[in-house]
Parts: C-alpha cells; structure tokens; sequence
C-alpha cells in the first residue's frame, strides 16, 4: 500500500526535465504491458499504442503542436497570455520516446457490453489506460509528458489514424534530471490544487450535508500525501 501511494503523490507531468538516456525496452514493454491491464468497458480494450522514435514523425508533430500553441497563446490576454508564452509544454523533440495511444471506436463490434447507453464508456476506458502506463512509469522513475495542445485531426494525419481510431493521449516518455516536489504548474503560479472537500457533495450536485463525517476526515487529512517520500525518492535508484 505505502509502495502505491508513494508512486501516486509522486507522478508528476513532465516537460522541461528530459535527459538523453534511452529507456530499456523491457522497462517500455513493462510500461506498455501495465497500460493493458486497466479496466475497459465490456472487456473491449479499445487501446492501440503507437510509438513514435524517428526525428521526422517527431518532428511532424512538433510542428503542429507549434501551429495550435501559438493559436492557444492568442486565446489568453495579457499578463496571463504573457504567462502562458513563458511555459513550456511539451518535450516532443528532447524526450527518447513518443507513445501514441489510441481508442478504436469500432473494437467489438457494433454492440459493446456497457457501452448501449453510454457509448463514451471506450474513450474513459482508454484514459484509464493511460494513467496505468503513466503510474507505472513513475514506478519504473520514468518522466511522462501529455501534450494537448495538438489538433486532432493533425495527429490523426501524421500518424495515419483510420477514421474510426481516435488519439487520446501524445505522450513524451523519457528518464528526467529530476521530479518536481509539486506539479509545474503549481510551481509556477498558473493554478493551485482545490481543497478536496470542497469537491465533494452529498445526494445531488452541489449538496454539502456539513454533518456527514467525510467532510471532517478531508479536512484532517488534507496534508495526509506529505508524509510520502520526496518525489526524488520514489523508484528505482540511479546507479
């Protein structure tokens, strides 16, 4: 149990730290293997992975996260366009390995166990795939990168997606210099982690029963993930 907290309240979205190091291919392929494993929707495993290691498919995508960045900085005005342009976002070109990881909307079939009335049910089971891979790759002290800000339709172009395959997660995987303390943006004052008992309601959106004693047990445990090793300290140790 301690061995899972600790890897969780250490993950940390990794942009600026990437060194050069390869990553094994049996700590890739155990990566891999752990994204397969997480729940999906009717047993559907919708996922495919993609790796993406050449400098020119990199490159590619590179330059379409710079198109859609620069359409992403212009949606901020002042000071905070001026915070976000100082951010960086991705590791696409400096990070040894990219990973694609897609959701076939048409695996099994037409009629999908669990997915009748709420067909979204395979893209969540993908994101579910997602963070396996991404806790897995903490464990392993392998930094992950998820890059957003890149039009669908672009990657879908570069990497040769059929229609029906949706990307769900660009990813930038690679050994780091080091794992912040506290996520980067938290760093760098662009947002700060909400109070978790003010997220949680009772019976119907937007209820709070003051009573109910989840709300006193949040609260005295707000500063429960600080008794975890240092970010620094989780996984395995450099030689």
């Amino acid at each position: 149990m301690q061995g899972f907290y600790e890897t969780l309240f250490g993950r940390r979205d990794v942009r600026s730290e990437f060194i050069a190091k390869p990553i094994p291919e049996e700590v890739l392929a155990r990566m891999i293997i752990a994204a397969h494993h997480a729940p999906s929707v009717g047993l559907s495993q919708p996922w495919n992975f993609i790796l993406v290691q050449s400098d020119a498919f990199k490159a590619a995508v590179h330059e379409a996260f710079c198109d859609a960045n620069e359409e992403a900085a212009n949606l901020f005005a002042g000071e905070r366009q001026q915070q976000y342009r100082q951010l960086k976002l991705q590791g696409i070109l400096d990070a040894p390995v990219n990973l694609c990881i897609t959701c076939d909307r048409q695996r099994g079939g037409d009629v999908v166990l669990g997915r009748t009335h709420q067909p979204q049910m395979d893209i969540y089971s993908t994101v579910c795939a997602v963070q396996n891979l991404w806790l897995a790759a903490r464990a392993e002290g392998v930094g992950v990168g998820w890059v957003s800000i890149i039009t669908p339709e672009k990657l879908r172009a570069i990497l040769g997606l059929p229609e029906h395959v949706v990307p769900i997660a660009y990813l930038c995987l690679g050994y780091v210099e080091h794992f912040r303390e506290r996520p980067e943006l938290e760093d760098k004052g662009w947002a700060q982690r909400q109070p978790v008992e003010e997220l949680v309601f009772t019976e119907q959106w937007g209820e709070q029963a003051a009573e109910h004693p989840v709300y006193d047990a949040l609260h005295s445990q707000r500063d429960w993930p600080r008794q975890f090793p240092q970010a620094n300290d989780i996984g395995p140790k450099k030689s």
